[in-house]
């Protein structure tokens, strides 16, 4: 299987280019086993760049574990400058097909060169049902207190087409994550898990964030999670509507502009390219 290892801010995934689609193939099972960090080639999942007669291409991505996940910020971005940079479209804005519906990436290009990728997330989904998490339907989540292992959260919870649970904190730095990350994403009031992100208010135009990724553990950044952020912390009146997201990985800029749609910027870099030979079954990859 040839493959492409990109990252965004050190969020890094395996891409696979499949022009003629993805069937045959146990991908839940090669996501396992591409990702591992000592037996495969070490990623936080797999990406599969894919035809698609609703959109210019079409995403799928598994997590590390093998779960499919609906969308991936960090990895939209990768995956913009992956088809820019092998000349399979010339186009600066895209339109990609994912199970969280059409995410439109535009490429910021100087010099012939990518330098970052701009992507337009939608309009967060802030309804309880949409998220999803139990409870009356209708309700937003905002500070609500999510008892856990115990102890009692105030949670601001979204979708942005995956779930996000945001909890502010007084210091990120100082916050168990490979601890209570877990037991949130696991926590029954998610039906579908959490992604659950630790956020520290540096000032009105600065979060710190910290992410334990559904499916993944702990990431050095995420797209999706620092958008999620910075929206939790706009709803609890924490933070202006335009900020920067610092994380382990390195910094995103956030925009949750007045037509509803958030937007992140950010880096998207190539690492290497290679062929993974370990075990592949359930069909002939390309």
């Amino acid at each position: 299987m040839e493959f492409v290892k990109m990252h965004g801010l050190g969020n890094d995934y395996i891409y696979v280019y499949l022009p003629r689609g993805d069937e045959g193939t146990d991908w839940p099972t090669v996501a396992r086993r591409v990702s591992h960090r000592h037996y495969g080639v070490g990623s936080d999942g797999l990406i599969l760049v894919l035809p698609s007669d609703r959109a210019d291409f079409r995403m799928r991505m598994f997590n590390a574990d093998g779960s499919e996940a609906q969308m991936c910020g960090n990895g939209m971005r990768c995956l913009a400058r992956f088809v820019y940079d092998r000349g399979l479209t010339q186009k600066q804005e895209l339109a990609v097909e994912t199970l969280a519906g059409i995410i439109r990436p535009r490429l910021v290009v100087e010099g012939g060169k990518v330098t970052a990728v701009e992507v337009d997330m939608g309009v967060p989904r802030l309804r309880r049902a949409d998220i999803p998490m139990v409870g009356p339907p209708g309700d937003h989540v905002i500070g609500e207190l999510l008892v856990v292992d115990g102890v009692k959260f105030p949670v601001t919870c979204l979708s942005l087409g995956n779930p996000h649970c945001v909890i502010f904190v007084e210091d990120v730095w100082q916050v168990e994550v490979e601890h209570t990350g877990p037991s949130i994403e696991h926590h029954p009031a998610f039906p579908e898990r959490t992604n659950v992100e630790f956020v520290q208010v540096l000032n009105q135009q600065e979060l710190a964030m910290r992410i334990w990724e559904r499916g993944s553990g702990i990431t050095m950044a995420s797209g999706t999670g620092a958008t999620a952020s910075a929206v939790a912390a706009v709803l609890a009146g924490r933070c202006q509507r335009e900020v920067k997201v610092h994380q382990p990985g390195g910094t995103l800029e956030i925009v949750w502009r007045d037509d509803g749609h958030a937007w992140h910027r950010g880096p998207a870099e190539e690492i290497c390219t290679g062929v993974f030979t370990s075990g592949l079954t359930g069909g002939n990859v390309r």
